[in-house]
């Protein structure tokens, strides 16, 4: 509801904007009224591009009518009257309007939040000191492209009105026209007039013609004035036209699609398409407008024949505002949701593409379908070359044909590809020049239809960004790099897919740390010092000074071509094993400022000699791609008085998937302050895996609960149950057993008098032949108030309970409920 008071707050032309957002599909009554329960609900968590998710959006919309009839009856009252019939209607209303196309619902209300969310941002950034200066340049750029609307409705709605003038003109002149055909004819009949009528009806219709003829050849050429006028003001109109569809197509669209590039490489959201939209058609109306009125004076032209050079004059103005509006339609015809630029085959993707002016010009009437299909650079080059007119394919792609959909909620026209799969891909022959994942493909979406009753026909193609195809997960390192070199350094309007092979390491560095920042989901990026550390590994210098960096060039090969001196990897594979590492196992100890990272083990053993002893640090490997280390100070055990700095053997994704970093710390009791001087519990104690809890009722409630719902048969781990009473195994099975995972560093371990419960754990193995009949503890019968009344059962919240499970049915229980047997 936070949301919606700051909504009613906006003023001006942002609040115009969010009262435009609701109409019939979803009145404003609904968002006021149940303003709390709507910015509740997980609409973002419905997947609008797969199908299995109905189910999930019905339920949403079940429970928004059931939210507005219960809001009717509560009403009371002669005020609460009106307003109880009223929620009552619309209560039905989206029952019977979105029953059978419930995600239509689900992207209504999610464009209207993310649109109001977007209304409101704006207009905090502009009332704040940060952001008042970017908001004051946006604010004067939409001004200014609004003003130009408006001189463009007036100038068209002038031309109307000029139209009608020559038009209503023109009905008299010929009205007049025919007139003096009338009177010749009655010349031509005097004839068979007696001489004394004819003389005297003869000067007065001769009289009468001169008058009319006079009237003719002066209308005429007033007619003629008014057409060129008429058709200069057009070509002043279709001059405005050319500057506003420049400044919106080849400036605000083209940064929309720069904004979508970066974000490929964590950069943000590039932001929603309905101011775009909504420029585009009115674009498209005003185009539209200019062009049925250029052809009705092209008609008016036909219908009386001028002497004079309006025919060429008009056949050249319709020429050029075809030319404007198929210039929009085309570039219009944009993708929305790029395809994933790391294109794995036999994988399932989805995109999404949309015509921005499809509803304003009515397409939808006749849906066109849209097909996809990848080709190579050279293809791509050739296709905007125009030196192919048809689709050559360097693969094959499933389900690469879709029907585009008008969502009347919203507006807009868009086909969503959900189940693509590229089958197989050909490549071209390299010849060892680049790797397999340096070649660049792209998806290119093309489409046909008309306007107008078939009066236009336009073929639109679109490309998507670069894709890089791999056939294996172990390619996705190096193919990641490609496409984000291309998506920080591409220009706009290049030649597909070029790129600088050398960039300022500043350039680069602002490219490392979107993406680490993304990864991270954190405001958290990488620091000077980060970027130093970089660079040295980068440039193989050990300076310290960022200025001795800032005018230096990266070539590709130096980021992720040729090996780092006494490596086996790329500058970019080390980034980037640190970026999954982080990611995957220790993004929140990042933000919390716990990791340092980015330290070499000079600079580790410097900064920590400083400190007391227990002082420990974390630092990435130099040696190994993904792996971070624990650097400590201590004293020598081997030399009394001296003190040395240690580092830890670096962890990896696979050490961190069988203990976490924060449990690895508790265990090294020698570990006492993060650098410079946190105590580590402090930092890492929130993080530390909770001890089970052993105590017999918690151990009975869980094995009872679990058993009773089926996810412990009668034999599992030699667990039984006989009238109520669970029987466990007392001894190991089988005489195995395994120890508890626990970090240890020898040199530094003390003997721990009271280990805890649990160390050692029981490994299961089936045994046919062994006898258990003496070796099981008796507990008494489970009341069936302990479990769960309602029989519902969520496996995915209790897995880790049913891990839990599994360790105690391991575990020998002698020893531990001795007690309890009596």
């Amino acid at each position: 509801m936070a949301m919606w008071i700051q909504a009613q707050q906006l003023q001006g032309d942002a609040l115009h904007q969010m009262q435009a957002l609701y109409g019939q599909h979803f009145p404003i009554e609904v968002r006021h009224y149940l303003a709390q329960w709507i910015e509740s609900q997980p609409w973002d968590s419905v997947d609008l591009d797969n199908p299995g998710e109905e189910a999930k959006a019905k339920r949403l919309l079940d429970n928004l009518v059931a939210e507005l009839q219960k809001k009717a009856q509560i009403q009371g009252g002669e005020d609460g009257f009106l307003l109880k019939i009223k929620l009552g209607h619309l209560a039905s209303q989206f029952k019977s309007t979105y029953d059978r196309c419930p995600f239509e619902l689900v992207r209504c209300i999610k464009h209207i939040l993310q649109s109001e969310q977007r209304l409101v941002q704006e207009s905090t950034n502009a009332s704040s000191g940060g952001g008042a200066q970017a908001m004051d340049t946006l604010s004067q750029r939409h001004q200014q492209i609004n003003q130009a609307f408006e001189e463009l409705r007036l100038a068209t709605q002038e031309t109307e009105n000029e139209l009608r003038k020559l038009q209503h003109s023109q009905e008299y002149f010929i009205i007049q026209y025919q007139e003096n055909l009338r009177i010749q004819a009655q010349l031509s009949s005097l004839s068979s007039v007696p001489p004394a009528e004819r003389t005297q009806r003869e000067a007065t219709l001769q009289s009468k013609r001169a008058t009319v003829e006079a009237w003719l050849a002066r209308e005429a050429s007033t007619l003629q004035k008014y057409r060129l006028d008429l058709a200069d003001q057009h070509q002043k109109t279709l001059g405005l036209l050319r500057k506003q569809q420049t400044l919106i197509l080849d400036e605000e669209l083209i940064q929309w699609k720069r904004r979508q590039q970066l974000a490929g490489n964590g950069g943000p959201q590039e932001g929603g398409l309905d101011v775009l939209q909504s420029w585009c058609e009115k674009l498209a109306d005003l185009i539209w407008q200019n062009r049925q009125q250029i052809r009705r004076c092209e008609h008016l032209t036909q219908q009386l024949p001028l002497p004079g050079s309006i025919e060429e004059l008009l056949t050249k103005l319709n020429s050029d505002i075809t030319d404007i509006i198929s210039a929009l339609v085309t570039s219009t015809f944009i993708i929305e949701k790029q395809p994933p630029q790391v294109l794995k085959t036999q994988t399932k993707f989805a995109a999404t593409v949309r015509l921005l002016v499809g509803g304003k010009l009515n397409v939808h009437m006749n849906p066109p379908q849209v097909k996809a299909v990848i080709v190579s650079e050279q293809q791509a080059k050739a296709l905007l070359k125009n030196e192919s007119t048809h689709s050559e394919s360097s693969g094959e792609i499933l389900n690469n044909n879709c029907v585009m959909e008008y969502h009347q909620a919203t507006g807009t026209l868009s086909a969503h590809f959900r189940n693509m799969s590229l089958k197989r891909i050909k490549r071209s022959d390299r010849r060892g020049a680049e790797s397999v994942t340096e070649e660049k493909f792209t998806i290119l979406f093309e489409s046909q239809f008309s306007i107008g009753g078939n009066e236009l026909v336009f073929h639109v193609k679109t490309l998507s960004l670069p894709v890089v195809v791999i056939v294996h997960g172990s390619q996705d390192n190096n193919a990641t790099a490609t496409v984000l070199w291309d998506n920080a350094f591409a220009e706009p309007g290049r030649v597909p897919f070029l790129v600088p092979d050398k960039v300022l390491w500043t350039q680069l560095c602002e490219a490392l740390d979107m993406k680490y920042k993304a990864e991270m989901h954190s405001g958290r990026g990488l620091t000077e010092d980060n970027l130093v550390f970089l660079a040295q590994k980068a440039f193989s210098n050990s300076s310290n000074n960022p200025e001795d960096y800032r005018n230096m060039t990266i070539s590709w090969a130096q980021f992720n071509r040729e090996n780092l001196p006494g490596r086996n990897f790329t500058f970019w594979q080390w980034f980037d094993g640190v970026v999954e590492l982080m990611k995957k196992h220790l993004k929140p100890h990042w933000n919390d400022g716990a990791i340092l990272g980015f330290v070499n083990k000079q600079q580790a053993q410097d900064m920590l000699m400083s400190k007391p002893n227990g002082t420990f640090l974390l630092r990435f490997s130099d040696s190994e791609i993904g792996g971070i280390t624990i650097a400590w100070v201590a004293e020598n055990p081997n030399k009394q008085g001296e003190r040395l700095v240690w580092n830890l053997l670096p962890y990896t994704t696979k050490d961190f998937s069988i203990r976490s970093l924060a449990d690895r710390i508790s265990d090294l009791n020698h570990l006492l302050f993060l650098y410079p001087d946190r105590a580590k519990n402090e930092v890492f104690a929130k993080y530390y895996t909770p001890p089970l809890c052993m105590c017999t009722d918690c151990l009975v409630l869980i094995i009872s609960t679990y058993f009773l719902k089926g996810f412990i048969s009668m034999t599992v781990s030699g667990a039984v149950n006989l009238k109520g009473v669970i029987y466990l195994p007392a001894k190991p099975v089988d005489g195995y057993v395994k120890p508890q995972i626990k970090q240890v560093v020898p040199e530094f371990t003390t003997p721990n008098p009271e280990p805890s419960a649990g160390v050692v754990f029981m490994e299961h193995t089936a045994s046919s032949s062994g006898s258990h009949s003496n070796n099981f503890g008796v507990y008494s019968s489970i009341s069936e108030n302990l479990l769960d009344p309602e029989g519902d059962f969520n496996l995915e919240d209790t897995m880790d309970v049913a891990r839990h499970v599994e360790e105690l049915l391991r575990r020998p229980m002698a020893n531990q409920w001795s007690s309890q047997q009596s």
